[in-house]
């Protein structure tokens, strides 16, 4: 365990204000201790953790929010090697074999593009689109804001777009591809078409130039980490509580939802003060901080009462942000009962499949991947359902879900007869919708950290929605503040 270290610089020790307990704002609060900073963490809810939230019940482990993260940020990494969390890293097991539905049934997807190439998966024409892509692909001429599926189509064709593309972007985001702005949604491939043009060629020269600019590792370097999606053991919230315990109960303020905040500057002075109202019923009304991290989501921080040495900070500026509504339904079945289980992470459908029947979005084998999760004779299931294709269907009653999910269900994996055990929790705001004007979101961001001296904002409403995305923007606001305010401590 990383142990908090004091800085000369910092003594006696500023104090940060972190509002939000989801796990951007955990990660930068314990940042943030660790560089010996006093923080103090407003969460709204009656728990922490956010959308990382595990349940353990008569002998089944399931997760009500993200299931799987990936360590493709060099954040992540250096958080569970500081925490302490590689003994309960969890691998699922047949890691690759995901399927996606094809003509109302679940279909093996190749893992690496050319065994998707030999398969049967895609049409011979659309096969063919891709091996030409570096000759044949289509430029954008015309519009700065194009969809993902716009994006995808001019390079793959409408079938990538509609077998691939689709079911991907609802798993990951309860979106369309239709919906979502590329340039937002996916920035490292926007860079990419406009640094190279094809997306096949700029992904292989990229790939060469990123391996011949590595250095051989050092000879006790730690050991090659595992690639792929990966939980904990005990669910994903075994990182949240890991968190929560390192920054510590003291710092945590649960039930404190943030009310107004108040910047304030003596005449003359470079260096202000924030302070932190919360409701009426807590003990400590106001608090004062030298710097504040925002991770709540924007539609929340909009109805937040700012001022600014005095003045009211007006918030008209902040877009309205559409959010994805996701039901996440948890059911068991008996082995005995499910007379066409397929090995492997999950099915993912697309929205081309309602034409057959399919109602959810996809569906996670969770016992599969982590057999601690359930007895030996049930299967778990988590299953995603609503998003923008069917948002007001993510509302639906326990009961209407149990039936849409056992359809499902029965259609795809034969499974017969009712559940032994369901259950769902609804999230309005799963997901922030990186959509067309999802600039203006940006902007507002920007102006807010730009016009507030101190304030900082981090979440999967800035660089992605995943949680490895999240961490990363928590820890990059924590070193955001630290530079500011080691820069006051400088010119004081």
């Amino acid at each position: 365990m990383a142990s908090p270290t004091t800085d000369e610089k910092q003594s006696p020790a500023k104090r940060v204000a972190v509002v939000g307990a989801g796990v951007s704002g955990l990660a930068a609060a314990y940042k943030l201790k660790v560089h010996g900073l006093n923080v103090t963490v407003f969460e709204a809810d009656g728990r922490a953790g956010g959308k990382l939230r595990s349940i353990s019940q008569d002998g089944l482990i399931w997760d009500e929010g993200a299931n799987t993260m990936t360590e493709s940020e060099a954040d992540v990494s250096s958080l569970l090697d500081d925490l302490g969390l590689r003994d309960k890293q969890q691998f699922p097991l047949s890691q690759h074999k995901r399927y996606i539905v094809r003509n109302g049934q679940p279909v093996l997807i190749p893992s690496n593009p050319i065994a998707l190439i030999q398969s049967s998966f895609l049409s011979t024409q659309s096969k063919f689109q891709i091996l030409l892509e570096p000759m044949l692909w289509k430029k954008n001429t015309s519009d700065p804001q194009e969809s993902v599926a716009g994006f995808f189509q001019r390079h793959f064709g409408k079938e990538v777009v509609e077998y691939l593309i689709d079911p991907v972007v609802a798993g990951t985001s309860a979106a369309d591809p239709e919906s979502l702005s590329m340039r937002h949604a996916f920035p490292e491939l926007w860079e990419l078409e406009k640094k190279f043009g094809s997306i096949i060629s700029g992904a292989v020269q990229s790939m060469f130039t990123s391996r011949s600019g590595k250095k051989s590792p050092p000879s006790n370097s730690k050991r090659r980490r595992r690639r792929g999606s990966f939980s904990f053991l005990g669910g994903m919230q075994t990182l949240t509580n890991a968190l929560c315990k390192e920054v510590g109960e003291g710092e945590l303020n649960l039930r404190s939802k943030v009310l107004e905040m108040s910047y304030s500057c003596d005449e003359g002075s470079r260096v202000g003060n924030w302070s932190i109202y919360c409701g009426p019923d807590e003990e400590n009304k106001q608090q004062s901080f030298d710097a504040v991290i925002m991770t709540a989501p924007l539609g929340n921080v909009k109805e937040m009462k700012i001022t600014k040495r005095g003045n009211p900070f007006l918030l008209n500026f902040i877009p309205e942000v559409s959010y994805m509504p996701v039901s996440v339904v948890i059911s068991t079945f008996k082995k005995e009962n499910v007379k066409r289980a397929v090995e492997g992470f999950g099915v993912l459908v697309p929205g081309k499949e309602q034409e057959n029947g399919l109602k959810t979005l996809g569906t996670l084998f969770c016992s599969m991947m982590f057999p601690d999760r359930a007895p030996q004779d049930l299967y778990l299931y988590t299953t995603f359902v609503g998003g923008s294709r069917n948002p007001q269907m993510a509302k639906a009653s326990r009961d209407e879900l149990k039936q849409i999910v056992t359809s499902d269900l029965r259609q795809l994996l034969g499974a017969e007869g009712e559940p032994n055990f369901l259950t769902h929790y609804y999230w309005s705001k799963a997901f922030p919708l990186y959509g067309h004007n999802y600039g203006l979101v940006i902007d507002a961001i920007q102006k807010m950290e730009k016009e507030l001296p101190g304030y900082f904002y981090a979440g999967n409403h800035k660089g992605g929605i995943s949680v490895g995305k999240a961490i990363s923007s928590g820890c990059k606001a924590a070193e955001s503040v630290i530079s500011y305010l080691d820069s006051y401590s400088v010119d004081s």
